[in-house]
């Protein structure tokens, strides 16, 4: 078994104080080159922010670029930036599953593998993807001992039993054979496949931000622990999986208990994306800073629309979350464009498009001539797909408007947001973390650890009396 992040807590014969340091798994600090057991997510559209990891990884802890959504060369741009900055200090990047964009997952990975990214989050998946699996396994070999090493990094961010147990096996002997095939491994390589999982660390994502399955962590964290502990002893890996919490993670009380359960390490999102680094606005920061844990909502997800994906948002300020529903509303009744009737029609262009939905097919086919020309090509011959396609505009753009802080648009902006944001404020009140302009990534993680440290050496002092 994996050790415990219980293992660095003192005896309760001899209690001492526990430091921020000795929280989590000693050899998740050991293996990332970190000070702490603390991660900042990516979150989408470069919200986690170079300025974002760069803070994070001076400051001792881990933090991923947020490349969801991004097109390829800004993701390109910002890993120039982070190994130019920071070298090989620890820092990632993110890769989400696209399930109606493969070919651009594909090439997010291939651009990872060619520019020797080493770490990256995976996180939305629903599934294995080839991409996935070929970015772990590449330059996997053998170390002195004999035993696999991969060169790759997975951290896997999960809400759901069924894929937490695909990413803690070793990859599908399908998917293996296919790289083989393709020239991607060799046959010596292929049999190493079988000895590691595909993430060696894997994050219990519970009720968070963005895409969320609203699970409470205090039943989810046991859950994949016990998953793991079981297929530990099914594979009895060299190095055995560890496992992570993330979601509802805004407060040191929150942090404490997910440690006491047995994460090996926390990782936060919410309360990262009302920092100064953050890739969001001023007003979205404000915004935030204003939140209560009641203020969130579940809205249809841009990626994942056609499937009935929701992520959690921000509903206070913001009349997105009504309006995107109205907008899945529609694609399911109707399937066409041309089949919404104008009484329907008429207040989306008025109210939502503001401009006829003509015009935002033309912007939106445009988009994808450059980006994926295939959803063009199945949009003339689907309707239903062309109709989907426009209204993942609104979806797209809302982000995009929160993230400039468009003031024409404030009532559309879609924030990713979980109720952590609302404890977070709750905790801060009466401090300096009170006002946004305060609020410093890596300040905030040191604190959230340093209470969450205290905590833990007064629980260790009661056990002990």
């Amino acid at each position: 078994m994996a050790p415990s992040s219980l293992s660095a807590l003192p005896s309760t014969t001899e209690p001492r104080k526990v430091t921020p340091e000795s929280l989590g798994d000693p050899s998740f600090r050991r293996d990332y080159g970190l000070k702490y057991a603390y991660v900042s997510g990516a979150m989408a559209n470069g919200i986690a922010s170079c300025e974002i990891v760069e803070a994070m990884s001076r400051a001792g802890f881990l933090g991923f670029f947020g490349a969801a959504g991004l097109p390829l060369e800004t993701v390109a741009r910002a890993i120039d930036r982070l190994q130019a900055s920071l070298g090989d200090a620890p820092h990632g990047f993110n890769l989400i599953h696209s399930p109606n964009e493969p070919d651009l997952e594909a090439a997010v990975a291939d651009l990872y593998l060619k520019r020797k990214v080493r770490t990256v989050e995976a996180s939305a998946y629903l599934d294995l993807t080839l991409p996935i699996v070929r970015y772990r396994l590449s330059g996997i070999s053998r170390n002195g001992a004999g035993e696999a090493v991969a060169a790759n990094r997975v951290v896997a961010k999960v809400s759901r039993v069924e894929v937490a147990q695909k990413f803690l096996s070793p990859a599908p002997r399908a998917m293996v054979d296919e790289l083989v095939r393709r020239g991607e491994l060799t046959t010596q390589q292929a049999e190493l496949a079988g000895r590691i999982p595909v993430a060696q660390d894997l994050t219990a994502e519970a009720d968070s931000g963005g895409h969320t399955d609203n699970r409470p962590l205090v039943t989810l964290l046991p859950t994949m622990l016990a998953l793991r502990d079981r297929l530990q002893k099914e594979y009895g890996y060299v190095q055995p999986p560890r496992v992570g919490a993330a979601g509802g993670i805004g407060t040191p009380a929150a942090a404490a208990g997910a440690f006491l359960m047995g994460a090996a390490y926390v990782l936060t999102g919410s309360v990262n994306q009302a920092c100064l680094e953050s890739g969001s606005s001023d007003v979205v920061r404000k915004m935030l800073a204003e939140a209560g844990q009641a203020d969130t909502a579940m809205a249809p997800a841009a990626d994942m629309f056609e499937m009935g994906v929701k992520v959690q948002i921000l509903k206070r300020g913001t009349m997105f979350a009504m309006r995107a529903a109205k907008l899945y509303d529609v694609y399911r009744n109707y399937d066409s464009l041309e089949a919404i009737p104008a009484g329907v029609k008429q207040p989306l262009e008025r109210d939502l498009f503001r401009a006829s939905l003509a015009e935002i097919w033309d912007q939106t086919r445009d988009y994808f001539l450059k980006r994926d020309p295939r959803q063009v090509e199945r949009a003339e011959r689907e309707p239903k797909h062309k109709m989907a396609l426009v209204f993942r505009w609104y979806l797209g753009q809302a982000s995009r408007w929160a993230n400039a802080g468009e003031p024409s648009r404030q009532l559309d902006y879609q924030v990713w947001c979980g109720p952590a944001m609302g404890a977070f404020n709750e905790w801060a009140k009466g401090t300096p973390f009170e006002r946004p302009e305060n609020r410093k990534v890596a300040d905030v993680a040191l604190a959230i650890l340093e209470g969450a440290a205290q905590i833990t050496s007064d629980y260790v002092a009661k056990l002990s009396t």
